[in-house]
């Protein structure tokens, strides 16, 4: 495994984001670990998670794209920190851009916002967790209807590994639905890789009862492919 993966996961068990307990998803699955990004909460944290997102990103997809697109709301920021990473990590200038809830009819009229997505431009998708793919669903129709057709892939911080609404996983769903490459910094199977009976700061924190835990979890609703 990659030092920035390992980094990536401590660094989201430092920011509490990622947690490990007793949980319900928004679906209703009862799941021992839960992803929060909403507590990446400051300048340092999300400057880094902008670095980890680049790192991921360059090596999926390189730096020869135009524009990075964050789906609202949490993708409004990851789009920001990323875009400014980039530019600092590999000398490349990307464009971020946005979709907002409601179309604009003052000023910087319309419904994206940050820069605007030209015919020509290649695009890469930027999100936190995707278990079901509502977003993406969401906002495909904003970017095909500016002309752009040329949708490099999506780019999320963990992948859950989980079925989405099939066996498959929801990142693979996405890729057959919409013709796109996905990749995530970590998997799931990484953070349990990393961390399992691994002593982090003086503690164990996935023990054998907690891999016990996530092994039943994903014996249920563990994506099949």
């Amino acid at each position: 495994m990659e030092q920035y993966k390992q980094e990536f996961i401590e660094f989201m068990v430092d920011s509490k984001v990622l947690k490990f307990g007793d949980f319900v998803t928004k679906s209703g699955r009862k799941t021992p670990f839960f992803v929060n990004t909403g507590f990446y909460r400051t300048g340092h944290q999300l400057a880094k998670l902008g670095e980890y997102y680049a790192k991921a990103i360059n090596d999926a997809f390189g730096t020869d794209f135009e524009i990075l697109f964050g789906p609202a709301y949490k993708g409004i920021p990851l789009s920001v920190v990323t875009s400014i990473a980039i530019d600092k990590m590999y000398g490349k200038e990307i464009k971020y851009s946005s979709n907002r809830k409601e179309v604009k009819d003052h000023g910087d009229v319309g419904i994206l916002l940050g820069s605007p997505i030209e015919k020509t431009d290649r695009v890469v998708m930027i999100e936190d967790v995707t278990t079901a793919g509502t977003s993406i669903a969401e906002t495909m129709p904003i970017i095909k209807a500016t002309g752009c057709e040329n949708i490099l892939g999506l780019c999320v911080s963990v992948d859950r590994m989980e079925r989405g609404s099939g066996e498959k996983s929801a990142l693979k769903e996405i890729e057959e639905k919409y013709g796109l490459k996905t990749t995530a910094i970590v998997t799931m199977a990484e953070v349990v890789e990393h961390l399992y009976n691994r002593p982090y700061k003086g503690q164990i924190i996935i023990d054998d009862t907690l891999k016990k835990a996530i092994d039943e979890y994903y014996a249920i609703y563990g994506a099949k492919a």
